[in-house]
């Protein structure tokens, strides 16, 4: 089981990561804070002062087509938020 899917690169989490020094990162919805804490301390080599986590619920869509009407949804996800101790980063751009 994979803790980390990947990270999330939006102008939201970019401005946070700047100004709060918290990465955003999309996780396997059955992992607890203690567990994202662990893997991001392994996988970055960084120290973790706080996780907050999010379930985002699925969007759903509706189109009304020739053919008749078509519904859609998202997946759910959940997201992580993990803020470091003060002087730490990660740089995501070099460690896709």
């Amino acid at each position: 089981m994979s803790i980390l899917k990947k990270p999330i690169i939006t102008e939201k989490a970019t401005m946070q990561s700047e100004s709060l020094n918290a990465f955003a990162f999309e996780v396997n919805p059955k992992a607890n804070k203690v567990e994202i804490k662990k893997a991001v301390e392994a996988a970055y080599g960084v120290s973790v002062e706080k996780v907050r986590t999010i379930n985002v619920r699925p969007d759903r869509k509706t189109k009304f087509t020739k053919t008749g009407v078509q519904h859609g949804k998202t997946n759910a996800i959940k997201k992580a938020i993990v803020q470091l101790a003060e002087g730490e980063t990660i740089d995501l751009y070099t460690n896709m």
